[in-house]
């Protein structure tokens, strides 16, 4: 009997799809048997790739990791390991940039499993006749005119501070708005500071603890909060049974009235260059990854797919309430993070930073956003020269 062992994160859309899909793929492989243990959220984005690549054969992770873990030769590169047909396919379907955010250095280093950015979110039964923010002028003039015991909210925990802010960054200042050699431009990251601490007095007391799952737990077991403007979306939460009130999705409010460049989240199956059953991995992945699997029980078990054959399903749509249709303008132009050998250090030691600053700021607004960016940058600058 071979042994795979996975690691993934600890969310239902985490792992009850590969648990299921394991199921599925041990029937048609009897001497192949999958297990998988489960990091939380924050360590996904942040724990060491290298480290994992060593006790597990098959790894689910953050496309900002690419490039650190491919110089350091700890994942395959599955171009070398699969059909050229099967990338072909996986690119054509890709939702946004999901399938290239894992490609770096001419190979293929993960399959985009799983598909996020941030987007919108609100309770349509507590929004009577408004319409939907399009722009940060509105959310602010939303938040303004809303009842006292209703509340925007922004999950804005160290780590989603930073993910929303590099989003605001890249609404005002493009796709190429962070310069690799010196960090954020003084401008657009004072800018996007500016309407993060305009609206951080008005929302709901819970934000800057939140990360994206707390939020929407409490937005569908209250009436407390109406509207997110800015988190990574789980379609778990838009379906009929899955936790008390029923959320709908939309796309990002923009500085430009266009839904462009919000940060790019997701997930990718990476395997292990230290496995000893690479060909196993290698073909699990392909399985959880294709057309047939993705939408069907990937999707049922929970998972947030990322081949697009899902995205257009229309059974799948009619299940979450057009989760998918209703994102997808923001997955197409969403934002990829830099994904150089400092960026995942960085994003971790940064969203400390800016929390700190977020919160000081509701104690006494004192904070200067010049300052906040410099030190931002100052940190960068450090970290890149520890290289």
């Amino acid at each position: 009997m071979i042994n795979l062992r996975g690691m993934t994160w600890n969310h239902e859309r985490g792992y009850a799809p590969l648990l299921l899909a394991s199921e599925k793929f041990h029937e048609r492989n009897p001497n192949v048997n999958l297990t998988w243990d489960r990091r939380s959220l924050k360590d996904f984005g942040d724990y060491p790739v290298d480290l994992l690549a060593k006790e597990y054969d098959i790894l689910l992770i953050d496309h900002p990791h690419v490039g650190i873990s491919s110089s350091q030769g700890v994942l395959i590169p599955l171009d070398e390991w699969m059909p050229t047909e099967f990338l072909a396919d996986q690119q054509a379907n890709s939702v946004g940039p999901s399938h290239m955010s894992y490609n770096w250095g001419g190979h293929q280093w993960a399959l985009a499993v799983d598909a996020a950015a941030q987007v919108a979110s609100y309770r349509p039964d507590l929004l009577a006749e408004r319409k939907l923010p399009t722009n940060w002028g509105e959310v602010h003039e939303w938040a303004l005119s809303l009842p006292h015991n209703r509340r925007i909210g922004w999950p804005l925990c160290p780590t989603d501070a930073m993910c929303s802010f590099l989003s605001l960054c890249a609404n005002i200042g493009g796709k190429t708005f962070f310069n690799e050699a010196e960090g954020i431009p003084q401008e657009v990251g004072e800018a996007a500071l500016e309407i993060m601490l305009d609206l951080l007095p008005m929302l709901h007391e819970s934000s800057l603890a939140s990360n994206p799952i707390q939020m929407y737990d409490l937005m569908s077991s209250s009436d407390e909060i109406v509207y997110v403007p800015l988190a990574f979306g789980y379609t778990n939460y838009a379906r009929k049974s899955y936790a008390g009130n029923r959320l709908r999705f939309a796309d990002v409010p923009s500085t430009k009235g266009k839904a462009e460049n919000a940060l790019l989240g997701g997930v990718g199956m990476a395997v292990s260059a230290l496995s000893k059953y690479v060909l196993q991995a290698v073909e699990f992945t392909m399985f959880a990854a294709s057309s047939h699997v993705q939408s069907t029980i990937y999707y049922e078990a929970g998972g947030q797919p990322g081949h697009a054959s899902a995205w257009t399903d229309t059974k799948v749509n009619e299940d979450c309430g057009d989760f998918f249709e209703a994102t997808r303008c923001t997955l197409e132009h969403s934002y990829m993070r830099p994904r150089n050998h400092t960026f995942p250090s960085y994003q971790e030691q940064a969203g400390v930073v800016l929390h700190e600053a977020l919160s000081r700021s509701l104690v006494k607004r004192t904070e200067s956003v010049s300052t906040i960016v410099k030190e931002l940058n100052h940190l960068y600058l450090n970290l890149l020269h520890k290289e």
